[in-house]
């Protein structure tokens, strides 16, 4: 047992073992149960500051999905899969009350779905940067060889990670990652339809450049995307409370106190 620096009490570690994976768990904290969901090529360690000032006023838990931060390599990578090690670390918790859930980038996703999937389950979602019901693709086939390229910085930083921590397995594959980034433009493409299934108050914190601040190539088109997403959700669902954040995707890295103010308010 150790103590988070800055944290109220001890935080516990422990796992889930799910599907050939053994899913690492954390839990520390005072007050309303709240559940952390990373997202890809992110971990809990990734989001401890955000853990940190959330666990001043939350009974905090993070865990990491299939080979990421301290998991194991897994047999399989797919949204459903990553799904399935939510769903997997929320049965095996036993909170006193439902949680709040907050989902970082494909995190979000994952929420959403597991909201729509398990209604009662939970008492609110917060969204940071992701699960956003973008209008068309935000990989265009113009876009193909930078996010190839990015997909491979992605795999090599990881595995130098991995292997500096003693994880066991290899990292997610670039091939992985670019096919997972794949992957989730088409779950996008239907999240409309979870959402219309989501039963609980949802709130977004969304990035106001998502792709950057450049004036030319690729960031112009996608930051003007996110936001369509966003208001096409608005639409569809009203009630919805977004909070605009000028940054760029790694807001949670970047900008925690501000998102921890964020979810307090919408607890």
């Amino acid at each position: 047992m150790t103590t988070e620096p800055s944290a109220p009490g001890p935080v516990r570690h422990s796992t889930v073992h799910h599907d050939g994976v053994t899913i690492p768990v954390s839990r520390g904290g005072r007050g309303r149960p709240l559940v952390l969901c990373p997202g890809l090529n992110s971990t809990q360690a990734g989001l401890r500051e955000l853990a940190a000032l959330l666990r001043r006023d939350h009974d905090v838990v993070t865990f990491d999905l299939r080979g990421h931060g301290l998991a194991p390599a897994a047999d399989r990578y797919s949204f459903d899969a990553f799904l399935s090690d939510l769903a997997a670390v929320q049965a095996a918790l036993r909170l006193p009350s439902p949680p709040v859930l907050v989902g970082y980038s494909l995190g979000a996703d994952l929420a959403v779905h597991h909201a729509a999937e398990h209604p009662g389950d939970i008492a609110g979602l917060v969204l940071i940067d992701g699960a956003n019901p973008l209008p068309e693709p935000f990989i265009a086939e113009a876009d193909l060889r930078e996010f190839r390229a990015l997909a491979d910085g992605l795999a090599a930083r990881q595995l130098a990670e991995r292997a500096e921590d003693g994880t066991r397995g290899a990292a997610l594959t670039a091939q992985d990652i670019f096919a997972l980034s794949l992957e989730i433009d088409v779950v996008r493409a239907a999240l409309l339809d979870r959402y219309r299934r989501v039963d609980c108050p949802v709130r977004m914190i969304m990035s106001t450049s998502i792709a950057g601040d450049r004036a030319e190539g690729r960031a112009p088109r996608h930051n003007r995307l996110w936001r369509a997403g966003v208001e096409r959700l608005i639409r569809a669902r009203p009630q919805t409370s977004v909070s605009w954040l000028d940054a760029g995707h790694t807001l949670a890295f970047t900008h925690a106190p501000a998102i921890a103010e964020i979810v307090r308010g919408a607890a």
